[in-house]
């Protein structure tokens, strides 16, 4: 990984339009909840690994741990917190009911969103695409590779949520030619 450079904007974040593009697929966004939730999963670092990989980029099982633990502090305190409030605001809080606190929830979440795109544009300084680990000798080895040195870091993963996301983000890399 090389020195941290000024993150880019949301608008020229080639991370974050992957992002969008992959969890705008269908299954994706229960597969990462289920990865989230179950696994111990941190959603961005995998929709990471998975960019780095269809860039053709190959990190290392220490190159991974460090973006996991350069981005657990802002995860932990930041980003976890906001979902668990959000996530909160469904339920009837004492007097407070969900209805009522329905417009704070948004607002939570659209907080919490931010967040999460802080986290995204921090780990593309972190490990920019251009030079990030080595070539991969394959996108669909390199996603492999990274996913299962993460795994190794996490609770096990839900197999099912796991070959969602992957068939995913190989059905959308061969629809723009870019599987090898």
């Amino acid at each position: 990984m090389s020195e941290p450079a000024a993150p880019p904007t949301g608008a020229d974040s080639a991370f974050w339009a992957f992002s969008l593009r992959l969890y705008g697929r269908p299954g994706v966004p229960p597969a990462c909840l289920a990865l989230q939730d179950e696994g111990g999963a941190d959603v961005n670092l995998l929709l990471f690994l998975l960019y780095l990989a269809d860039c053709g980029r190959m990190l290392d099982a220490d190159q991974i741990a460090a973006l996991d633990a350069g981005t657990r502090p802002w995860r932990e305190q930041v980003v976890k917190p906001l979902r668990s409030v959000r996530r909160l605001l469904k339920a009837d809080v004492g007097a407070f009911t969900a209805l009522s606190s329905g417009h704070l929830r948004e607002q939570v979440k659209q907080i919490e969103l931010a967040a999460e795109k802080q986290q995204q544009l921090t780990l593309e300084t972190l490990a920019p695409a251009a030079s990030a680990g080595q070539p991969a000798p394959s996108r669909r080895l390199a996603a492999a590779s990274h996913l299962a040195h993460y795994a190794e870091r996490c609770a096990p993963w839900p197999e099912a949520a796991l070959h969602t996301l992957l068939d995913a983000w190989a059905d959308d890399a061969l629809a723009r030619g870019q599987l090898d």
